[in-house]
């Protein structure tokens, strides 16, 4: 029985050791990240907002955005909800390294696309090849610019080419107007 019991004690030792052995020790805290205070993190709230969206110079409904400035002011994300329920979305950061604005652009038909750019003259400008933008097969460099108007609104204006930044063409023209309506989470 004192065998047993013996036994018993030393399994229990040996488990309870190899527990604490692989619980690894807590980290001590260090600093925190570092904020995204400067200027140029702030570059792009003006698209910060809810809005319908139109097709620039008409009044025809197309969709509503959610735009949502997130993670201690480092991301911009953007939730595209379109009336035809082909939605996407994208976030957007300033990288003080490379003193670029990113943007990764993902949709539901598996679409996705990244940006570079940078924010000049009262616009944000980006820049990314959209792999069959134009159909299978089919990229194009597309081009948006961003910009905000005078009445509040801001407009998304896309442009593609098909040479390599040679030429450029009308993709697409939207107008964002504050939304009336809180968007439903």
């Amino acid at each position: 029985m004192r065998l047993r019991t013996g036994l018993v004690v030393l399994n229990a030792l040996v488990m309870a050791s190899t527990a604490s052995a692989q619980t690894p020790p807590a980290a001590p805290p260090g600093p925190p990240p570092p904020a995204c205070t400067a200027p140029e993190h702030r570059q792009f709230d003006f698209w910060v907002g809810y809005w319908d969206v139109y097709p620039t110079g008409r009044e025809k409904l197309v969709a509503h955005s959610l735009i949502e400035k997130l993670y201690a002011g480092c991301t911009v994300r953007e939730n595209w909800m379109p009336l035809n329920n082909s939605n996407g979305g994208s976030l957007n950061m300033y990288d003080a390294a490379d003193k670029k604005w990113h943007q990764l652009w993902q949709d539901s038909q598996n679409g996705r696309v990244a940006f570079d750019g940078a924010f000049g003259d009262g616009k944000m400008v980006l820049v990314g090849n959209w792999q069959g933008a134009n159909g299978p097969g089919q990229d194009a460099l597309t081009r948006m610019t961003y910009s905000s108007n005078a009445d509040g609104s801001v407009r998304q204006f896309g442009e593609q080419s098909t040479d390599h930044g040679k030429t450029w063409a009308p993709a697409f023209d939207f107008t964002y107007r504050k939304s009336a309506s809180a968007p439903s989470k």
